[in-house]
């Protein structure tokens, strides 16, 4: 079983011109509104590439017998969540540009209420956009911790990060984010890396590379043509996870992270062109031969 902590949110997903300056405005050219939520995301793919999954998260009234309630029962995401009254789910509302640069405003709803929680004791325990001191205290019980600070890594101040780092057995970030923490921590991304037993940064186009053993090992990216960003790194997470859990080594882990976000890519929406684990084979072995066999 693997546990997913953090958001569930829903997204309005706009593409605009271009980003504006402060003080100024653009034009929306598109709005649609999908499922989302970093934690919620990476469920949901696990759920699709046939993995057991628990989504630890806070939603308001408005989400039990939802549609979305309804889309996570149907895909088997077991549901561990705070319900909070008289709150709103919280809500993402995302502008992409024609450059695929993107920028985020989010509110929090009942997402607030992590911070009050109990944290849970888990054995396998993912830990995506949440709130920082209830984080820290998931990652301070976890046995197996893995965390994706995501856009809420300027929530986090010195002594949070450094807390969740300690307890950290797989760190995921892109390269906006590992600057930050750098910069939170006052390390250079060396030390980072050395501080984690694997490390997997994420490049946008660009690829991503992992860090183990001291080893260096780049992944380039699937070509696909690109629809909208968004959920691409929860994807690559959501294959990372169902593959590390299946025991196959992390670098075939990372290749299969890199071809289940290459589906989700492919069309607008977090959650609505999920592969599943036969798809994303058949995708892998189009761009990097036939799958491993896992470890014995």
């Amino acid at each position: 079983m693997i546990h997913i902590v953090g958001h569930t949110a829903i997204d309005h997903i706009s593409k605009v011109a271009h980003l504006p300056e402060k003080n100024c405005s653009t034009h929306i050219t598109d709005r649609q509104i999908y499922y989302g939520g970093g934690a919620a995301n990476i469920a949901a793919g696990i759920a699709m590439l046939g993995e057991k999954v628990t989504l630890h998260s806070c939603v308001g009234s408005d989400f039990k017998g939802s549609d979305y309630d309804r889309w996570m029962t149907k895909l088997g995401v077991g549901q561990q969540f705070f319900i909070v009254p008289d709150a709103h789910t919280p809500t993402a509302f995302m502008f992409t540009d024609e450059t695929g640069d993107q920028m985020t405003f989010f509110e929090w709803g009942a997402s607030r209420a992590f911070r009050t929680s109990e944290a849970p004791a888990l054995p396998l325990v993912h830990m995506a956009t949440a709130d920082p001191e209830f984080n820290c205290r998931v990652a301070d019980k976890g046995e197996f911790v893995s965390f994706d600070p995501g856009q809420d890594v300027f929530w986090y101040n010195k002594e949070q990060l450094d807390s969740i780092i300690s307890n950290a057995d797989i760190l995921f970030a892109n390269q906006h984010e590992v600057k930050q923490m750098c910069e939170t921590l006052g390390i250079t991304r060396d030390a980072l890396i050395a501080r984690v037993g694997m490390a997997i940064f994420t490049m946008s186009g660009d690829g991503s590379t992992l860090y183990t053993k001291g080893k260096e090992h780049f992944i380039p990216v699937v070509p696909v043509t690109l629809a909208d960003p968004t959920g691409a790194g929860d994807s690559y997470r959501a294959g990372f996870l169902s593959a590390y859990v299946r025991e196959y080594d992390p670098l075939t882990c990372c290749k299969i992270g890199t071809v289940t976000a290459s589906h989700v890519v492919e069309h607008v929406g977090c959650q609505t062109h999920l592969p599943t684990w036969d798809t994303m084979e058949a995708r892998y072995k189009k761009n990097f031969g036939e799958l491993p066999a896992p470890k014995q």
